[in-house]
């Protein structure tokens, strides 16, 4: 019999980061890059790096999931304000873990709770519908650049 720590170590696939979101400011548009460079607080160009909320992270599956919430299609990362988005891994099962992301890795550490200007960005029900799907928080315990497209594996 397999124990738990044993499941709880495995995963199917590994994941892809599919984007990377800068937000050079406070309220400021997203920039959309192709690469970024993993600082040992967060993501260069990114204001609100810091250890505690270095990079955020959020599934792409998720995208689906919060506009069907809404009664509308997939909302996009921009107004989501994540960092990277990760498709083919349940970041969930990962808190706590680490993950390898081209030249960097990160360790999930918590729930990135939504804030109140997802009612603002998404209309009525932006908040609630975001609960549960809002993405993940992690901190930098290698800096490196990462790429688009590169896969993304647990440690």
């Amino acid at each position: 019999m397999q124990s738990i720590h044993d499941l709880i170590a495995r995963h199917a696939q590994d994941g892809r980061l599919t984007w990377i979101g800068l937000r050079p400011q406070r309220r400021a548009p997203m920039q959309v890059v192709s690469r970024a460079m993993v600082a040992p607080t967060g993501l260069s160009g990114d204001h609100a790096a810091s250890n505690k909320r270095a990079v955020t992270l959020i599934q792409a599956e998720h995208l689906t999931v919060i506009g069907a919430m809404l009664g509308q299609g997939a909302v996009t990362p921009e107004e989501l304000r994540r960092n990277l988005v990760i498709a083919g891994l349940n970041l969930a099962a990962l808190k706590g873990r680490r993950l390898r992301i081209g030249q960097a890795v990160l360790e999930v550490t918590g729930i990135c709770a939504p804030c109140s200007r997802m009612e603002e960005t998404l209309g009525r029900g932006g908040y609630s519908a975001m609960r549960g799907h809002g993405g993940w928080c992690a901190r930098v315990i290698e800096p490196g650049t990462i790429d688009a497209g590169a896969p993304v594996q647990p440690q």
